[in-house]
């Protein structure tokens, strides 16, 4: 998968509705927090105000002992301390009871805690003080007037609300068992007392004064820390139902937009993002590792026809209902999404692979007669990917695995289909990944070719039938590659004409064949026209005219001896055009020919249209079957049309002498093929060149020679000769 698609796929995962779930809980949590705390600081600031009134009394009962420390013996320190009126005990360091004034409630348990608290009353700021504090073991009182007081049990669970199991009478209570009902019962005005013990250090003997406080927290403080968590909680509520109501809404919206991003827009289906994201992560996961698969691109022959004939609608409605056909019969995690056009891909489990073949073949056989009213046609490519597996032998997960690449590969072996319209599959295979290599090869190494000159033209010399005199060529490329040695062109033109690369070979042809013919024609060579390829691709330049005219006369060749062959494909593109072109480059004096005449469907629509000077025969009218009387009779018929039609002919691929002989029967002007002479380097034709000069020649000198004789032979008896020349 390619980084753009990894970076789309990961925008996705982050927007992953378990995110969105975890940041709810997050803050849920956050909230709950935040109340609990503000909750403690509330409850600590109101036991803090209300015990360090009693906190700071048991401080100033220190001061006094400590003052009048000295006055232990006569009591008169317990007195004064008794003027506070506060139970209090004394006790030694080790334990044994000084004093007690009151009755010692306290309990054994100590506890450390910390106390904010004001150290006089006209501080501005707390001080926080580590106190020992004692629970009392008669819980609680709860006072309903400024005298009367009941006792409560388990006061010190007041703050966690428990029920309240034992009832009293004594100030007239209901006598219900229930905590929150007696709470709500009490009056306002009522004060709740809550007893503890606070131990302080005093005197230089190290004496502990434990004396007894009270937490007394009136109702209207309790009604104002109630309605405080009543609107924290619903705070709290208000706020979950919002985040949880927009997390809704946010998984809704991801679930619409998720749904539009995996939908193919024709089936209704799943696309081929769905495809490449769903099947790459299943392949790449654990739970596939055992298993073998095979990545199939199933291509629906002849799509466009079908839609020319009916309509785009019915063509979609088609789509759709193959897309829902394949994916009902697939298999647990098998899986199948449209691509583009008419083509699927799809991802099946296999165990063998002439069990898949077949499977395959059911699956065409079946969407053929899809609606029972037409028979299409389908191909398919499959390439296979096996189990990985480490060192050992252990299946592993296929770390690095590309379904683009496979999916790709699934499409290439498609494509070796494509010279026919019947239904069919081909597999991947090595050879394919050669044939890839060095496609990609040749893609590489294609600029640096053409700058250092690899590309050769070689010569394909053509004759008269008739005379066989030398009367034109045709310049063809070779590759002389230091690595690779000659390449033929086969190996290398077709992949120029799908890279685009083919007008840059256009460009070099023409330049050196033109700058050849400007060399032999200064070394005194009768120099013939030659013929050079210009592909279809490039008229779609509608300079083209006069980027020819402009490099043949950079080299200061006579434009008679460049012809220039059109092949008969691109008289299929944009003819308008093509027929300018074809105008302007015979206004400049070039010659025109169509290449390949009887190879295409549209032939003699082109003769028609077309102002062409010189017409190839192809070579398959010489070969296989189509050589016999009938391939005589199109061949002696398309010789005839063209002289109508004022046009030189040439026959290509002639082997034989019998067919030579036939052509020169038909009045054929030239003819290019092994029986007179295989493509060859410039210097052999050179050779050609001076052979046919020293051949004409002789033929001239024969012919001299002749008329000669013959005049001599008439003038036996005559008293004069004649003057030769006259």
């Amino acid at each position: 998968m390619d980084k753009r698609r990894r970076k789309q796929f990961r925008a996705l995962k982050k927007g992953h509705p378990i995110v969105s779930i975890g940041m709810f809980i997050a803050m849920c949590v956050a909230l709950t927090v935040l109340v609990g705390t503000i909750a403690s600081l509330i409850i600590s600031y109101i036991i803090d105000s209300k015990l360090g009134a009693e906190y700071n009394d048991l401080q100033y009962m220190k001061r006094i002992y400590e003052a009048s420390e000295n006055k232990i013996e006569d009591g008169q320190i317990f007195e004064l301390l008794n003027t506070e009126g506060r139970d209090y005990f004394i006790v030694s360091p080790d334990g044994q009871k000084v004093y007690e004034n009151g009755e010692n409630t306290a309990l054994d348990q100590r506890y450390s805690a910390f106390l904010s608290y004001m150290t006089d009353e006209k501080s501005t700021t707390a001080e926080a003080e580590k106190v020992i504090v004692r629970f009392d073991s008669q819980r609680g009182l709860l006072s309903t007037d400024e005298e009367g007081y009941i006792q409560l049990d388990e006061w010190d669970l007041i703050m966690q609300l428990p029920d309240i199991v034992e009832s009293s009478t004594e100030v007239g209570t209901t006598g219900t068992d229930n905590f929150l009902t007696r709470l709500f019962d009490i009056q306002p005005g009522t004060v709740a007392k809550i007893p503890l013990w606070f131990e302080l250090p005093v005197g230089s003997a190290g004496n502990i004064l434990c004396g007894k406080a009270f937490i007394k927290i009136n109702m209207s403080d309790f009604a104002w820390v109630v309605t405080l968590f009543f609107a924290l909680f619903m705070l709290v509520l208000v706020m979950f139902v919002i985040i949880f109501v927009n997390l809704l809404r946010g998984l809704v919206r991801r679930r619409n937009a998720t749904k539009i991003f995996f939908t193919d827009i024709s089936t209704k289906g799943k696309n081929w993002m769905w495809f490449l994201l769903r099947g790459e992560n299943y392949l790449k996961s654990t739970f596939s590792k055992r298993d073998k698969f095979a990545v199939v691109n199933l291509s629906f022959v002849n799509y466009r026809n079908y839609c020319a004939c009916h309509s785009l609608a019915a063509g979609d409605e088609l789509l759709m209902k193959i897309d829902r056909w394949i994916n009902e019969r697939l298999n647990r995690n098998e899986i199948c999404a449209r691509v583009n056009g008419a083509e699927f891909a799809l991802l099946l489990k296999f165990f063998d692979k002439r069990a898949l073949e077949a499977r395959v073949r059911e699956l065409i056989d079946g969407l053929q007669n899809i609606d029972g009213e037409h028979i299409y046609h389908f191909q398919a490519g499959v390439d296979l990917v096996g189990v990985s597996r480490n060192a050992n032998g252990k299946a592993v997960k296929r770390r690095f695995f590309d379904m683009e690449i496979a999916y790709n590969n699934a499409c290439t072996t498609r494509e070796t289909l494509a010279g026919t319209d019947e239904s069919g599959m081909a597999f991947f295979d090595e050879k394919m990944v050669e044939d890839q290599r060095w496609v990609d090869m040749v893609q590489d190494n294609q600029r640096h070719a053409i700058d250092n000159e690899e590309f050769k033209v070689y010569y394909q010399p053509k004759y008269n039938p008739q005379t066989d005199e030398l009367k034109g060529a045709e310049a063809l490329i070779r590759w002389i590659s230091p690595e690779y040695g000659l390449v033929p062109p086969g190996k290398i033109i077709p992949i120029f004409e799908k890279n685009g690369f083919i007008t840059e070979i256009d460009h070099y042809m023409v330049t050196h064949v033109a700058r050849d013919q400007k060399r032999w024609l200064d070394s005194g060579y009768k120099c013939v026209p030659v013929s050079v390829n210009i592909s279809r691709a490039h008229f779609i330049e509608s300079d083209l005219a006069e980027q020819i005219r402009d490099m043949v006369d950079a080299e200061g060749t006579p434009h008679e001896l460049i012809e220039l062959e059109l092949t008969e494909s691109a008289f299929f593109d944009d003819k308008k055009t093509l027929v300018e072109t074809i105008k302007r480059l015979k206004s400049y004096g070039f010659a025109v020919s169509m290449d390949d005449f009887g190879s295409g469907y549209s032939s003699l629509n082109s003769l028609k249209d077309m102002p062409l000077d010189v017409l190839k025969l192809d070579a398959e009218f010489f070969r296989g079957e189509n050589s016999g009387t009938r391939g005589e009779i199109v061949v002696s018929e398309a010789i005839r049309l063209a002289k109508c039609l004022d046009m030189r002919t040439v026959a290509e691929g002639v082997e034989v002498k019998e067919q030579v002989e036939f052509l020169a029967s038909q009045g054929c002007d030239m003819i290019q093929g092994y029986y007179y002479a295989k493509p060859m380097p410039a210097n052999e034709y050179e050779e050609r060149m001076k052979s046919n000069e020293s051949n004409l020649r002789r033929a001239a000198e024969s012919v001299e020679a002749a008329e000669f004789s013959t005049l001599m032979g008439n003038s036996e008896g005559d008293t004069e000769l004649p003057i030769l020349g006259m």
